[in-house]
């Protein structure tokens, strides 16, 4: 009998299934959860009168995967099950015609059946208890499989070992390894499922076997990889870089081994390599997977990292070669026959540096420029850029660095810092030094067209900083601004993913320093808008906004104070000579009007206004067409816009026309400041806007850069007691 299950507290004892027996059609069955799998099992064949029960195990009727003890949670109410042979007895039977087969179409059936179910687990573990794995490498190695039946072997291989149920390097042998190689290093028409199973074969035990490594790495012919690549299978294409990525990251490090790091790296340098990527994989009518994509950018990172080893180095002025390459630069920039070639005179190792050449290079330790190039990163890849771009671009690298030394020091770009600063810049957006990703699928194509695809990308950015300066009309101190605006333009160029070089220069040409400026405006407002909404944020600004209201409520009482100077109204016209005066008494308890002079340069004491008017009498405040001296009147429209009146007891009007929209504001808003109503204009609101977004972004200012949560965290429950304690000291 098999074990009883315990069911938990509340869960369902019985699971409602139809389950189809050999030659038959499905029957309903009830799987009692309290009973062993294998006991309902027994219990459905006895009920169907089923032979040798334990012959038999579940499957899902779809999927062909056996259920087992530990997977039979995943069983629902209403699936659909088969009862099939049992895994162990399905492998005795497979096992059997793979040793002693009738027929050679028998042990082909075989093989085909055993590469179909070994992606059951529960198959798999079966078969490799009873010694299946030996039998198939043997079968490899020994070239007792061949054509159809040897890419069932290797697929049925493979899928076993997916599994994770054995050590790849418990299993391999040399001589599978070399078997496996052979099929590879094979560039004629190789059949598609055995060459795509045996690149896949070699790239896990590259990945799973560090021992297994250096004899995969001899057998491989890394050139005839290339001849793959141009083949029109996907799959072969993607196991092929996946392969060569795999070779690349698990070489030893080790100088003193024989360096499959260079073999990979020698080879990936080729152009033949890159044009056919780039034609073959990249620039095809078919649409890049994701794990295409996501091999193409381990590729990518993997090459960009072969520049990591000069990028963390220091230069070392001890060194002839690199002494050489800051006194050619020199020599380049200045030389009167710079358009000879550099190397005509060597200069000798211990020549002294030329400080004021130097200094026009725009380093920043020109008596010593070799102290520029101790900081890691960028370290002396940089030297290697700026001597590449002044080889490969003479003119365009002169007329720069004599343009820039014949500013004056204040408005020089410095070329040498500039040149620093941009690799530095350039090796932390392409991440150099990072491994990739588990799931990354970033890539750039353009890095693809180019032998030195790298050291253009440099030339153009180098460039992109002098025009992005003199858009900026930049001094020295902005240095770092500038910088920034270039590694905005080329992060947004490179998003855009551009087919090639040019095609990332014409973006460049695109975003210049407007468009980056009005790009972070956006950005900034975006953010301040989606901030906002959040509710902590919400629930702030209500928080604060009575205390904004009430700043400018006191501003508003305040203008009314230092008073208004108003035209007389007549029932013909505004008379322009004709004016007054009205304040508010510093106790907000009344207003004083008067007439005044025309000649009147300050505003008149409360004493020489001979009007007043309590405000506990007034009623109300009107505006525009309300306003009694404006209802029977035919007034401009602009006068109708100025006009308000404050009514008071019994039904009399003091009836205003503002010089302007700006004194009309104040005034409407003080009266009703004063009434204890709303300040409705559209100056108060404007200020209300200015003033509390101001606010905010003082009290978020610690902040900046940390998301903010829709809703507040939630408060921990009360504590059951407060019989706190303190430790004993």
């Amino acid at each position: 009998m098999g074990t009883i299950s315990r069911v938990p507290h509340g869960r369902r004892e019985v699971l409602k299934v139809a389950i189809e027996a050999p030659g038959a059609t499905p029957q309903l069955y009830e799987i009692n959860l309290k009973q062993s799998l294998q006991d309902n099992i027994r219990d459905f064949c006895e009920r169907w009168n089923v032979q040798n029960p334990t012959f038999y195990a579940l499957q899902h009727y779809d999927s062909k995967q056996y259920i087992t003890e530990r997977t039979r949670d995943e069983v629902k109410d209403g699936a659909v099950l088969k009862l099939a042979i049992a895994p162990w007895k399905e492998v005795e039977r497979l096992l059997k015609q793979l040793k002693r087969p009738d027929t050679p179409e028998e042990k082909i059936m075989a093989l085909k059946n055993l590469s179909v179910m070994s992606s059951d687990p529960t198959f798999a573990n079966e078969f490799v208890t009873k010694e299946g794995i030996p039998w198939l490498i043997g079968a490899v190695e020994k070239g007792s499989c061949q054509g159809e039946s040897l890419a069932y072997a290797l697929t049925a291989f493979l899928e076993i070992m997916d599994h994770g149920i054995l050590v790849w390097e418990d299993v391999l042998t040399s001589e599978f390894i070399k078997k496996i190689a052979n099929l590879v290093n094979k560039t004629g028409n190789a059949d598609a499922t055995i060459l795509q199973r045996s690149l896949g074969i070699l790239e896990c035990a590259v990945v799973n076997s560090q021992q297994m490594y250096q004899e995969i790495s001899d057998a491989i012919i890394v050139s005839n990889l290339i001849a793959h690549l141009q083949r029109s299978n996907i799959e072969i294409q993607q196991n092929t870089i996946a392969l060569i990525n795999g070779l690349f990251m698990k070489a030893p490090s080790d100088k003193s081994k024989i360096s499959g790091r260079r073999k990979i790296s020698d080879t990936m340098a080729q152009r033949q390599f890159r044009t056919v990527i780039l034609n073959h994989v990249i620039r095809t009518p078919k649409a890049i997977g994701a794990e295409m994509a996501h091999q193409l950018h381990v590729l990518q990172v993997l090459t960009f990292n072969m520049l990591e080893e000069r990028m963390m180095k220091r230069l070392d002025s001890n060194i002839q070669e690199e002494r050489e390459k800051l006194l050619e630069l020199r020599n380049i920039a200045f030389d009167s026959s710079g358009h000879t070639s550099p190397l005509s005179k060597r200069p000798q190792l211990n020549a002294p540096f030329n400080d004021r050449d130097f200094k026009k290079l725009g380093f920043d330790e020109y008596n010593n420029p070799v102290l520029d190039f101790q900081q890691t990163p960028p370290g002396v890849l940089a030297l290697d850029l700026m001597i590449y771009f002044a080889r490969n671009q003479q003119d365009v690298f002169v007329r720069l660095v004599l343009e820039n030394s014949s500013r004056d020091d204040k408005h020089e770009c410095p070329f040498g810092k500039s040149s620093i600063c941009i690799t530095k810049m350039l090796c932390d957006v392409l991440k150099i030094g990072e491994q990739p990703t588990e799931t990354g699928q970033d890539y750039y194509p353009m890095f693809f067209t180019h032998d030195h695809a790298f050291e253009e990308f440099f030339c153009t950015c180098i460039l992109l900083l002098n025009k992005t300066w003199k858009e900026m009309s930049a001094i020295k101190d902005d240095f770092d601004k500038v910088l920034s605006v270039v590694r905005d333009q080329v992060v947004s160029a490179l998003n855009s993913k551009p087919a090639s070089l040019d095609s990332f220069k014409q973006k460049l040409q695109n975003l210049n320093y407007s468009e980056i400026l009005k790009k972070r405006q956006q950005e900034q407002a975006d953010k301040e808008q989606f901030d906002a909404q959040a509710q902590p944020v919400v629930d702030l600004q209500k928080e604060i906004q009575p205390e904004i209201v009430e700043i400018i409520k006191q501003q508003r009482l305040n203008y009314l104070k230092d008073g208004t100077v108003f035209h007389k109204i007549s029932n013909k016209r505004l008379r322009d000579k004709s004016r007054w005066f009205c304040r508010l008494s510093p106790n907000h308890k009344f207003l004083h009007y008067g007439d005044v002079d025309d000649s009147m340069t300050s505003s008149p004491a409360i004493e020489l206004l001979p009007e007043k008017l309590a405000i506990a009498d007034v009623k109300d405040i009107v505006t525009g067409k309300h306003c009694p001296h404006i209802k029977n009147a035919r007034a401009h429209k602009s006068t109708t816009d100025l006009a308000f009146s404050i009514l008071y007891d019994p039904d009399e009007a003091l009836n205003f026309i503002a010089p302007d929209q700006k004194n009309w504001c104040m005034w409407t808003d003080g009266i009703n400041a004063l009434l204890s109503k709303p300040m409705v204009s559209q100056r108060a609101k404007s200020d209300l806007d200015i003033l509390l977004t101001m606010e905010m972004k003082l009290r978020l200012l610690d902040l900046e850069n940390i998301p903010i949560p829709e809703h507040p965290p939630t408060m921990p429950s009360l504590p059951s007691n407060y019989n706190f304690a303190l430790p004993a000291v």
